[in-house]
Formats: C-alpha cells, sequence, structure tokens
C-alpha cells in the first residue's frame, strides 16, 4: 500500500514538472504558415493606418488662452479643433491656424550643458579677446592698443575658449592639449556608378583612449602688473570646456566638474581674482554617477542651486546654498526623479516628473508633479493610473495630459495647474481596428527577481490564433542598455514583437537589474558587469511566466536584440546556454573596449581593467552553443562593424557554425525589413522546427 501511494505521488510528480511536455507542440503546416506570414505582413503596415488619436499635440496661441490640435478619424479626414481652456469648451475650425513659438517655453532653465557659441568681446565692449598663432591677446577698445598675454601656446597646446564675467572685470580662457581622436573605418561596398569601395573615416574615442584637456586661466584687463593667473585646479580631461556661472558677486563663479569614470561628481567655485577654487558640492561613489541625469540648475541671484543626486539611494533634488555649502533635500521618499520641467524661482517651485511615487502602481509610470523649495506643498498633477505625458501652456496655468498603460488606450485631457484639477476630456485614441482583427494586446506581467524580493516589469505577446492546448516557444526580446528602461509603458498598438508572436511564439520583454529607473541598487548591477544584463532576473520572470501561460515552452527559448541589445543576445548563448536556444544578434557591441568612450567607461569603469576583456563576446566566443544569427550594417558608425566581424573570426576559429547577414549602405540597424524576415526565418527554423516560406519561388 506505501509503494502504490508513493508510486502514485512520483507519478503525479513527474506530470506536473512535465506539463508542458504532454501538449503537442505547434508546428504549423507550409499553408499556415504562409497564411500567418501574410497576415503579419499585412497587420506591420495597416495598423498604423487605422488606429486613430493616439496622441495629441496641443498648439498653444501666444496668450495661453486657448489652443488647437488636429484630430484623425478612419475617413481619412483630419478635424481641426480650438480649446478654450478656460472652459474646457471646444469648438471646430475650418483650417489650421498660423503655428507660434509660444508653444511649451520652459522657465529659467539653465541644465549645465557646454556652450556651442562664446562671445570673445567683453559684455561692456571696451575689450577684445583676440587668440592668434594659439596665444592670447588682450585689446583695448578704447584706447585701441593691444598687450600679449601668454606667449607659450602652440598648436599642440593653444590658448583660447574665453568666457568674460558679466561685469566685463574678469575673463576665463584654457590652455588646451590637443588630442585628434584615432580613427575608425568604413567601407562602402555598393555605391552606384562606382567599380570601387569608397573608404569612410571616423574619429572615434573608445575606452581608455586619451582625451583633450585644459588648465583654467583668469585674466583681469585692469590689472597690469601680471598677464593671467591659473586657477589651482587640476586638468579637466573629461566632459569638455566646462560651462560657468557667475554669481552676483562677479567675482566667483560654478561649474560642474564629473571625473572621467564618473565615480566623483563637483561643483567648484572659483575665486577670480584669487585664482583659488574650493568644492559646494563633491560627491564620491564607489560605483558610478548617473552623468547623463545629473541635474544642475543655478538660480541667478540667490547662491543657490538645484541639484539632482542619488545619495539617498533614488534620485532626488536638493537645494545648495553655494556660500554654505547647506544642503537640504526637495523631494524624497523611495521613487525616482526622472526630469526636471520648469523652475519657477519667484513662487519658489519646482515642476517635475518622477515614477514610483503612487503606490499600487507600475512604478515606471511617469507622473506630474510641483513642490516647493522647501519640500512642501507637494501637487500631484497627473493622479490617475498610467503612463503620463503633459504638455504646457506658455504660462504654465494649464496642461494637456496623455496617459495610457501598456495594453488601455490613451486618453487625452484638459487640467488645470493649480491643483491638477481635470477641466475636460479631449479625446480617445480609437483602436477598434485591433479587436475587428483580432490583434491582441500586449498583456503586463510581473514576477520576482534574484534576490526573491524585487518585482521584474514585463510584458507578454501572444498569437493571434493561440491555441492553448499546444505549447509554443518563446522569444525575447532583448535591450539592457544601463542607459534608461525599455519595457513599454504606454499603450502598444502593434509592433515587431506582436507581429513575431503572430507567426506562432510567445514574445516577451522585461526589465531586469541593472537598467535604470529604480533604485540606485537596482542600477548599480550593471556596474563593471555588462554581461549579466539581467540575466538572473530575465530567466527567473520567463519561467514565472511561463507557470500562468502554460503554453509557453521554457524549452524553446529564443532571443533577439540590437546594438547594446546584440550584445546581450549573443551573451544569453555564451552565458546561458542551458536555457538559451537561439539568439539573433545584431550590431552589437559585442567588446566594450571597440565602442564609444563615453557610453562604456560610465557604465564599465576608467581605467579600462581586465573584466572588459573577460566580459567580451569575442573573448568568449568559443563557448557558443545553441544558433546563432549576427546581423551588421557595413557602414555603422555607432557601433563600429567590425565589433560583430572579430566576434565572426573568433567564432571561424573555433569551427562553430553560424549565420552572418551583413547589409551593404546600411548604418546602425537591425537589418530592416529584410532582417526582420531573416529573423523570422531563423527562429521559425529552430524553435518551431519547420521550414520558413520558400521566398524566391513565391
Amino acid at each position: 500500500m506505501k509503494f502504490a501511494a508513493l508510486f502514485i505521488f512520483c507519478l503525479g510528480s513527474i506530470l506536473s514538472v512535465n506539463g508542458q511536455n504532454s501538449r503537442v507542440a505547434y508546428s504549423p503546416a507550409p499553408a499556415e504558415l504562409l497564411a500567418n506570414y501574410k497576415r503579419a505582413l499585412m497587420l506591420d503596415t495597416a495598423v498604423s493606418k487605422n488606429i486613430y488619436n493616439t496622441s495629441l499635440t496641443p498648439h498653444w496661441k501666444s496668450d495661453g488662452k486657448s489652443f488647437w490640435y488636429v484630430k484623425s478619424s478612419a475617413d481619412q479626414k483630419e478635424e481641426i479643433f480650438e480649446v478654450n481652456v478656460a472652459t474646457g469648451v471646444k469648438s471646430k475650425i475650418s483650417e489650421r491656424p498660423p503655428l507660434t513659438n509660444a508653444a511649451n517655453r520652459q522657465r529659467n532653465r539653465s541644465f549645465s550643458r557646454r556652450s556651442d557659441s562664446v562671445s570673445y568681446r567683453s559684455p561692456d565692449s571696451k575689450w577684445f579677446i583676440s587668440v592668434r598663432n594659439n596665444n592670447v591677446f588682450l585689446i583695448d577698445n578704447v584706447n585701441q592698443s593691444s598687450r600679449q598675454l601668454t606667449t607659450d601656446g602652440d598648436k599642440g597646446l593653444p590658448y583660447g575658449a574665453v568666457t568674460w564675467s558679466p561685469d566685463s572685470k574678469y575673463f576665463v580662457f584654457y590652455k588646451t592639449k590637443i588630442v585628434v581622436p584615432k580613427s575608425v573605418y568604413k567601407v562602402s561596398s555598393s555605391v552606384s556608378n562606382t567599380t570601387r569601395g569608397e573608404l569612410t573615416t571616423l574619429p572615434y574615442l573608445q575606452p581608455g583612449d586619451e582625451n583633450s584637456s585644459y588648465e583654467m586661466y583668469i585674466g583681469n584687463p585692469y590689472v597690469q602688473t601680471k598677464n593671467a593667473v591659473k586657477v589651482d585646479l587640476p586638468k579637466i580631461d573629461f566632459n569638455g570646456v566646462p560651462e560657468l556661472h557667475f554669481n552676483k558677486d562677479n567675482q566667483t563663479f560654478l561649474f560642474n566638474r564629473p571625473d572621467r569614470g564618473v565615480q566623483r561628481y563637483q561643483i567648484i567655485e572659483v575665486n577670480a581674482e584669487k585664482g583659488t577654487s574650493r568644492s559646494v558640492i563633491d560627491e564620491k561613489t564607489d560605483t558610478f554617477i548617473f552623468l547623463w541625469r545629473v541635474f544642475t540648475n543655478y538660480l541667478p541671484g540667490s547662491n543657490e542651486v538645484i541639484y539632482s543626486s542619488e545619495r539617498s539611494g533614488y534620485r532626488h533634488l536638493y537645494l545648495i546654498n553655494t556660500k554654505t555649502n547647506q544642503i537640504k533635500p526637495v523631494t524624497k521618499g523611495n521613487w525616482v526623479v526622472k526630469g526636471i520641467d520648469s523652475i519657477d524661482i519667484v513662487k519658489r517651485e519646482i515642476w517635475f516628473n518622477a515614477c514610483g511615487v503612487n503606490a499600487g502602481e507600475d512604478p515606471y509610470n511617469v507622473h506630474y508633479y510641483r513642490i516647493g523649495f522647501d519640500g512642501k506643498k507637494l501637487v500631484s498633477l497627473t493622479p490617475e493610473i498610467g503612463n503620463h505625458k503633459v504638455t504646457y501652456s506658455p504660462d504654465y496655468k494649464y496642461f494637456t495630459d496623455s496617459y495610457s498603460q501598456v495594453n488601455i488606450p490613451p486618453v487625452h485631457e484638459l487640467r488645470r495647474s493649480s491643483d491638477g484639477k481635470k477641466i475636460s476630456d479631449l479625446e480617445r485614441a480609437d483602436v477598434g481596428f485591433l479587436s475587428k482583427n483580432n490583434v491582441k494586446n500586449a498583456e503586463p506581467f510581473v514576477a520576482k527577481g534574484r534576490d526573491g524580493k524585487t518585482d521584474i516589469y514585463g510584458i507578454v505577446c501572444l498569437p493571434s490564433n493561440l491555441d492553448s492546448t499546444k505549447n509554443y516557444p518563446i522569444v525575447e526580446y532583448i535591450y539592457a542598455g544601463p542607459h534608461d528602461s525599455f519595457v513599454p509603458k504606454n499603450f502598444v498598438a502593434y509592433g515587431e514583437m506582436q507581429s513575431l508572436a503572430n507567426l506562432g511564439f510567445v514574445v516577451v520583454q522585461m526589465d531586469g537589474m541593472g537598467t535604470a529607473n529604480r533604485s540606485k541598487a537596482f542600477h548599480d548591477v550593471c556596474w563593471k558587469n555588462l554581461a549579466d544584463s539581467g540575466f538572473p532576473d530575465r530567466i527567473l520572470w520567463i519561467k514565472a511566466m511561463a507557470k500562468k501561460y502554460a503554453f509557453a515552452d521554457t524549452s524553446r527559448v529564443g532571443i533577439f536584440g540590437t546594438s547594446a541589445g546584440g550584445q546581450s543576445a549573443l551573451g544569453a548563448l555564451l552565458f546561458h546556454p542551458d536555457f538559451y536556444n537561439a539568439a539573433v544578434s545584431a550590431c552589437g557591441c559585442h567588446d566594450n573596449r571597440v565602442d564609444k568612450q563615453i557610453w562604456n567607461e560610465q557604465w564599465m569603469g576608467y581605467p579600462v581593467g581586465p573584466h572588459y576583456e573577460q566580459q567580451s563576446n569575442v573573448t568568449n566566443a568559443h563557448k557558443l552553443q545553441g544558433a546563432l544569427l549576427l546581423v551588421v550594417g557595413e557602414l555603422d558608425s555607432n557601433v563600429p562593424p567590425e565589433s560583430t566581424y572579430r566576434v565572426a573570426d573568433q567564432l571561424i576559429k573555433a569551427k562553430k557554425t553560424f549565420d552572418l547577414l551583413t547589409i551593404p549602405g546600411a548604418g546602425h540597424t537591425d537589418g530592416g525589413v529584410y532582417g526582420h524576415r531573416k529573423s523570422r526565418d531563423f527562429f521559425i527554423s529552430h524553435l518551431l522546427k519547420v521550414s520558413p516560406p520558400d521566398w524566391n519561388n513565391l
């Protein structure tokens, strides 16, 4: 009896574990497969032409009291409406009004970026700086006299890049060590009316390459006893010539200084009279400072800076007193400030957008807010669940709000900025074509990550002709670049994922650890660790998804991606061959030493260490298991094509079997329409295990 009970229990466990194996694998006959293809191709072009009002662009009148927008409809005729913002009443008008320059001005926005234009004439027009033969000359425009300030400048170490103080009492300039970047090369193989390939040379900084560097000097046209003072700062060898912000006293100025390797970020104050410097902010980290999301807004006349930092574990805004170095938090909590929309200096308010504030909602959804400099009176302007996009009136008294979710079509509303109250409904998207043609919406899915605690968010696209008694291969679309998150949060009407799903696949996408817009700890997983690509989270997510969607077959898993996604797609086969079976890798940055400096040093660090080589797909190419298709454009100027060719070289040397598709005349690409077809054919062959259509004989 005990033996029989044990046998029955074990048999039941085996059947439960292998439940997928009891299903018949979906295997379309040639006629069905061709029909699936034709339908997918039809929808690829038809959907975008037959859904309406998924977006709304307000064109504000200069007085801010009204705006107009265009509504589209199934009869292909556009309707134009003008909206009175005070009442929300809209009226149909006969033609588009002329466009004005009033739309979406942003108040006092001065995020620190290098200026492309620098005046060498003093603001009071009494002085002029001339750079001749790589040296600096001061010209007195009143007396027409000239004085040479530097004598040791040459072509390799010229002086220049002048900025005057607002009162014309000081001028700042630099002695520059010019480093000309080494080049990468591209050959156009198929140029019309030629019989030879054409070579293109492109300057291209790679990780570890030397940058131009800058030494800061300060001059005073009214002091004759000395020519210029060298500021007591180390050379600036990263991020170019800084943008200077003079204080009200005109004697001191501030600028941002990130160090190369982005583990240190300073706001530095310089005393122009003395040539001395001090740090107002000196932020350091053991991992990285996300340089592209550092916001600094210098407030004229108040010796204050609005500054963003992840020092609390989440990106938040701080008010810095530049004279006392006092730091006061403006925002706080377990959520992320994504951007600043406007700063009102008079009312001392910040208008910003953020994600993760609203409990019980997808933490990637963007909402809009207003808050005082003192961190009080937080106003939620867009309370409804969804991912929001706001466009403010010129005076910021009103705004249009468009929001949706991945499976819920967009809604467009007019709201009041004082309290976020809705004034009127404007439009709703018309997506009836999708239901009429049995196009399934992408479905959101959430599962725990590698730590068993953190939620990982993604989407699932299912075949339109799904037969739940059969099982279907899984294909993951991957982009794991640490500079953002990538799973769509707006409504997805149709796209490559759904198109591929309609051929007989369960197609998924998720944001694993190492991507942005969550906590600093979530993001830090990528540090010197791009080969990770969030795979421990992705694999767990896919397995959890397959428990809900029992027809999803985890024994047949493919993956595809482009650029950083191409790097990850190949990495799936090299580092996780026990889970992934087939990959399409397009224009991948397969070795982070080959790719562009600014992107790769941000995440892999500086100087270049052994981890670069250890994580390289080129170095690890000999480990290939599974089926691989490499795609590359011969004229790629983003990621040099040799990144892919070096992988191919090592695969050939390792006697591995793989496919390579080079697109003549193409740049950074997944192959376009032809590449998509090759990718689909590839997964049909290797995951569905049937032959794709014979395109040459159709």
